[in-house]
């Protein structure tokens, strides 16, 4: 069911000009072709100001605060960007949870002003306030504002880092609870929200693969034109927080054959690691999005040697419907929310699994399933995701 000529307010982690693309900005994209959508950039704080004074953005947004520039601007039809006006206090410092409320609460009473100027400057009325995972900063807003109907985004878990859990292990599971609605990207993370608020849906990952065409044919990289098959291939950020390094370790040395090929920017333990001793593994470097499609058709088998720890394992690996786009067989680890892939990908529950696996890819072949791949991945659509974010502000309205 499409939600249709509603007022949607949407507030979250990411400013709508950070130049990387997010899970929130395409569904403001995909919920304004039917409703009007304010897009809410989040507040500065001092800190930010005093560390990013001189980023264009920033800039802007002080003009903004100093009515020198627009502080709503279009960004495309039925969509609106708001920069706030207030500056925030930096309080992520207090130790106590209790004191950190006090003025958490504060500051959302700044940013909850800002909004309210804005919906009325914009005529909006019966407003839908969207949280993408803004644990503090929206603490306070269905108080506050009063929306028609309040929904809280889970697309990361964010307890996995210290930045959140310091305070968020006792405000997030609050904030959850009184959310009227709570919608969640993974498997884990809609069982997670299950756990604080029983109006709690899963609504799976919207993907922009447009790029990922298995019908376009790309010319050969020519940094792997000297590289012999079979050709093992990872794309993405080489981070040892989110992937494991002993599995590609041991893929290149128990197959000293095969060439493990790693496309992406890499940390200081991966740059240090014995990987870059052994003449089977290839270091390509980061590349542009739109090169990464001629290096995942160059690849016989695709990977995603995931670490499991609290940061990974409610994600949803986006780079997996990339490689099932492209038509690849694919081993990766398995969690919880891969499981929704056991049909089209090897799942490995063990690192020392990952060899048999691929074997087992390279065995049965690229043809395999490859239409049944390209077409799962292409069901991952924002259309769709919003489609179950639809479904659940109905299934709470119309109760």
């Amino acid at each position: 069911m499409i939600i249709q000529n509603r007022d949607f307010v949407i507030i979250g982690l990411q400013q709508w000009y950070t130049p990387i693309g997010s899970n929130c900005k395409n569904i403001a994209l995909q919920l304004a072709r039917h409703n009007r959508v304010l897009y809410v950039n989040s507040p500065l704080d001092r800190k930010t100001i005093l560390q990013s004074k001189n980023d264009p953005n920033v800039v802007y947004h002080l003009r903004a605060i100093k009515g020198e520039v627009p502080d709503i601007v279009p960004i495309g039809e039925n969509l609106w960007n708001l920069y706030p006006s207030s500056i925030l206090e930096s309080i992520n410092w207090i130790p106590f949870t209790s004191v950190f409320s006090w003025f958490n609460r504060q500051n959302n009473k700044k940013f909850a002003a800002d909004i309210r100027l804005a919906i009325n400057k914009m005529g909006f009325r019966d407003v839908i306030i969207f949280n993408d995972n803004d644990m503090f900063r929206g603490f306070h807003m269905k108080a506050l504002l009063k929306p028609e109907t309040y929904v809280y985004y889970s697309r990361d878990y964010l307890l996995g880092v210290d930045y959140w859990k310091k305070h968020g292990s006792r405000l997030e599971p609050q904030h959850i609870a009184g959310a009227d609605v709570a919608v969640a990207n993974s498997l884990y993370l809609a069982d997670m929200l299950k756990q604080y608020n029983p109006r709690s849906y899963y609504v799976g990952q919207g993907c922009d693969l447009s790029l990922f065409n298995a019908d376009e044919k790309h010319p050969l990289p020519a940094d792997l034109a000297h590289v012999q098959g079979p050709v093992i291939g990872y794309v993405g950020a080489l981070n040892t927080l989110r992937l494991d390094l002993r599995i590609l370790e041991n893929i290149a040395r128990e197959r000293s054959e095969w060439s493990l090929v790693l496309v992406g920017p890499e940390d200081e333990a991966f740059r240090s690691s014995s990987l870059h001793q052994l003449p089977n593994v290839h270091f390509l470097g980061r590349k542009e999005v739109n090169e990464l499609p001629s290096y995942i058709q160059a690849f016989d088998v695709c990977l995603n040697p995931q670490l499991v720890n609290p940061v990974t394992i409610g994600n949803y690996p986006l780079k997996i419907d990339e490689y099932l786009a492209m038509g690849k067989p694919t081993v990766a680890t398995n969690t919880k929310t891969m499981s929704l892939f056991k049909d089209y990908v090897y799942l490995a529950d063990q690192p020392e699994e990952y060899v048999g696996l691929i074997e087992k890819a390279l065995h049965e072949g690229p043809d395999l399933k490859k239409a049944e791949r390209i077409r799962f991945a292409r069901s991952h659509s924002w259309e769709n995701s919003v489609a179950g974010i639809y479904e659940a502000i109905h299934s709470y309205e119309s109760r």
